[in-house]
């Protein structure tokens, strides 16, 4: 009796396997409502290119630098920052929650300028980050936790797609004010104007500081100043994205001329810098956040909870991009040294900027390209229909993503006369 009730146990359960000496089992999946994920856009241009056998193939899609044969490039001054860390033979113990001190002091005075009234004052607080990502992320966070007069933050349109999942994610609402004039492929200023006028008092502006992505196109210095009248007259809160000083114009204090402005004026902001473009510390991932405050009483409070923020997220930020960039920022040879190589990326994206609008009258094409030229660093939008885009694609294995943002780091001496030859043939 006891042997069958074994058998109806074990029938029940499953066919025993003495090999493994275990009965197989098989529970239900936990994840059965999980959908699959769209693509990243810009990720499956880069899965396209590829694929493409054609040897003239461009991939004008990726957000990193290039050299002019289209290489990856290490800037000297890191290599040499390198050298000099390893010589010091340093630990690798962790860092506090809010970074290596000496990089956040470097980091703020490069934003801000070493004089600025903010830091004399110990009216600002700023923390490492993991690159501009986790700064913006641990921005939003604190916005979400203590900014709760207003949930509303607004982009400008169009904005860097991660801005949305970023502040979303964080539990807070988006709202777009106009930016980009289509008819112009430049600023819409009184579109902007206009409905930034409208925003609900104390609601959260997104400003990118230099070289906007994914258009290219910054307002002028006295837009900037009517821009600071307005968005203080409607007591908004500004939140600045600043991924690009140095290698928008080439000039670290032209490329933080509204950030700096926004500050003298009166405005209390929030800044978010990544060091991934101007040292080219992609992988490094090395950022900062700073919250500019009332005073330095202020800043000590919001200093302690962007602390209790940050530790369960990643505990504290990586060690090796900070030691870098500090090092750099720190060392009078190698910072004069970067401020030569920035200033070298800004100039051959310009140049490569002109020499496409030639080689585009070259081939004879009658459109207007100026804008490409007046857009700044190292995204332009070049106005191309998604239509035309696939054909470019197509017919040219030239990639791209569909709004017709191309990398112009991607373009280089070699393979500029094809991008404008195959540009003016989906175009005339």
């Amino acid at each position: 009796m006891a042997l069958l009730k074994s058998s109806k146990l074990v029938s029940a359960i499953g066919a025993f396997s003495p090999a493994m000496g275990v009965f197989p089992a098989r529970a239900s999946s936990w994840w059965t409502e999980v959908q699959m994920g769209p693509p990243d856009p810009i990720l499956g241009v880069t899965e396209a290119f590829k694929r493409d056998t054609n040897p003239k193939k461009m991939n004008l899609g990726v957000g990193a630098y290039r050299d002019d044969n289209g290489k990856p490039f290490v800037l000297s001054c890191v290599r040499k920052a390198e050298a000099l860390i390893a010589s010091q033979q340093l630990d690798k113990e962790y860092l506090g929650i809010g970074g290596l001190g000496e990089f956040s002091k470097a980091c703020a005075e490069l934003a801000l300028g070493p004089d600025n009234e903010v830091l004399q004052s110990k009216r600002s607080i700023t923390v490492q980050t993991i690159s501009g990502t986790g700064s913006l992320r641990i921005g939003a966070n604190f916005l979400s936790r203590f900014h709760t007069v207003a949930r509303d933050v607004y982009l400008p349109k169009p904005t860097w797609g991660n801005h949305t999942p970023i502040f979303r994610d964080a539990g807070l609402q988006l709202k777009a004010y106009r930016y980009y004039d289509p008819s112009t492929c430049g600023f819409d200023f009184a579109g902007a104007l206009d409905d930034i006028s409208k925003i609900p008092e104390h609601s959260v502006i997104m400003l990118h500081a230099c070289a906007h992505n994914p258009t290219g196109v910054d307002p002028r210095p006295e837009q900037w100043k009517e821009m600071s009248e307005v968005i203080k007259r409607r007591k908004l809160l500004v939140f600045f994205d600043m991924a690009y000083q140095g290698f928008a114009s080439g000039d670290i204090d032209r490329d933080a001329w509204a950030v700096r402005h926004f500050i003298q004026e009166g405005h209390n902001v929030l800044l978010s810098q990544s060091f991934a473009k101007n040292m080219g510390l992609y992988g490094e991932r090395v950022g900062g956040f700073t919250v500019v405050c009332a005073d330095a009483e202020e800043a000590k409070r919001v200093e302690s909870q962007l602390k209790i923020l940050i530790r369960p997220i990643y505990s504290n930020p990586p060690m090796n991009g900070a030691r870098i960039a500090s090092t750099i920022l720190h060392t009078p040879d190698l910072r004069t040294l970067w401020l030569e190589e920035v200033k070298g990326m800004a100039d051959r994206i310009i140049s490569m900027r002109e020499l496409l609008v030639a080689n585009l009258k070259k081939e004879g094409s009658t459109h207007n390209w100026q804008h490409v030229i007046d857009q700044i660093g190292m995204f332009c939008f070049t106005g191309l229909k998604p239509e035309q885009v696939e054909r470019l694609t197509k017919e040219f294995s030239v990639y791209m993503t569909k709004d017709g943002r191309i990398s112009v780091a991607g373009v280089t001496s070699g393979n500029v006369g094809y991008l404008a030859h195959g540009i003016h043939q989906v175009t005339k």
